[in-house]
Formats: structure tokens, C-alpha cells, sequence
């Protein structure tokens, strides 16, 4: 059960970077790229932040339950799930490099909890 956890904290220390990700992206659209002073009054880019300030705070409980060798690896699946938002929310393609790519991280990830 405490292995579980760990594993939901990781997935939820995921999660919060990806949306971390989108928000910035949104926020750097918005402003029209690296405009400082824009960026600074970005909801986006603050609320981005946010999450990643969370996502930190979960990083720490994800390396208090598990080994540094299992956990950072991991965190590669957030290239896994960020492909949603990039091709449903900013419309990107992905090509079969893509796709080989992501497979292998897929099957890395499971080698390295098995």
C-alpha cells in the first residue's frame, strides 16, 4: 500500500508539471513570447509557477518513499502525457518519431519499475 502511494504522489508530481507546462505555454502565447514585462502580469505563467511550487513539494515526498534510480527516470513520462495537450490544445503534429519515441520511453518506464 505504501508503494502505491508513492506511485499516485509520483503520477500526481507528474501531472502538476505537465499542467505547469501547458499554463506557461498558454502564458508565453499570450504575452507574444518573451515579452518580461507581460510575463510578469501572466495569470498563466503565475498559476504555472504554482504548480510547479506544488509539484516540488510532491517531488520531496516522491524521494522520501522511493529511490532516486526509480523516481527521476519516471518523470519521463511527462514527455509521455504532454503530447495530449500538444496535439488537442496547441495543434501540433506528431509524426512515427514521435510515436518510437514515446514507446520507448514507455517501455523504459516499465523496465525500470519491474
Amino acid at each position: 500500500m505504501n508503494t502505491i502511494i508513492s506511485y499516485v504522489l509520483l503520477l500526481l508530481n507528474i501531472i502538476l508539471l505537465v499542467c505547469g507546462q501547458i499554463l506557461f505555454k498558454l502564458g508565453l502565447q499570450s504575452s507574444g513570447g518573451l515579452h518580461w514585462i507581460k510575463m510578469l502580469s501572466s495569470v498563466h505563467i503565475w498559476s504555472g509557477l504554482f504548480l510547479y511550487g506544488l509539484a516540488t513539494l510532491l517531488w520531496f515526498a516522491v524521494l522520501s518513499r522511493l529511490p532516486l534510480s526509480v523516481a527521476y527516470p519516471l518523470q519521463s513520462l511527462a514527455y509521455v502525457l504532454a503530447l495530449i495537450p500538444a496535439v488537442f490544445l496547441f495543434h501540433e503534429t506528431i509524426n512515427a518519431t514521435k510515436v518510437i519515441g514515446v514507446a520507448v520511453i514507455i517501455v523504459g518506464a516499465y523496465l525500470i519499475v519491474k
